[in-house]
């Protein structure tokens, strides 16, 4: 139990300043969230290591800044995979029927835009995509009525967009 208490008041006077620290590196306060998360987790799994350092602090700011590189490491090498495998031929560009759906789908909120995904351009039904979310069936077919119904005042019988 005191290793739970030692640790809490551990983290609640470093974790703001590690944070910062990572942030001010990465330049993103969700992915510096991320690594820090990460850090204080592996700390708390070697904590009875972790304490004795010499700066337990410097400790989980190497390992959050350790993440927050590997991530970004991990993000060139999935463009740079996705470069060198990607067929070089030339993309027609998105209809402006397409643009007009996306639009009136960003419009609503999520819960309908994603059981409408899921049923109109996925293909599941409704209870399979009661089972996916998670809901009853009956507010899955409400979601999708009231998804189609609000979509509908942002789309003309063109699928063009309409002022909103």
């Amino acid at each position: 139990m005191r290793d739970v208490e030692e640790f809490d008041a551990f983290y609640a006077a470093s974790s703001r300043r590690v944070l910062g620290h990572v942030y001010a590196m990465t330049g993103n306060r969700s992915e510096a969230e991320d690594a820090v998360a990460e850090a204080y987790l592996k700390a708390w799994d070697r904590w009875s290591s972790v304490r004795v350092c010499a700066s337990p602090e410097a400790w989980v700011r190497r390992v959050a800044s350790r993440h927050a590189v590997s991530s970004w490491r991990k993000a060139v090498n999935r463009l740079r995979a996705h470069r060198r495998d990607a067929p070089e031929t030339e993309v027609d560009g998105l209809s402006p029927d397409h643009v007009a759906l996306v639009h009136a789908l960003r419009q609503i909120p999520a819960d309908h835009r994603r059981v409408i995904v899921l049923h109109h351009l996925v293909g599941l039904t409704v209870d399979e995509i009661a089972a996916e979310v998670g809901a009853p069936s009956g507010t899955v077919k409400a979601w999708l009525s009231r998804g189609r119904r609000a979509m509908a005042g942002h789309l003309s019988d063109s699928l063009e967009v309409r002022d909103a």
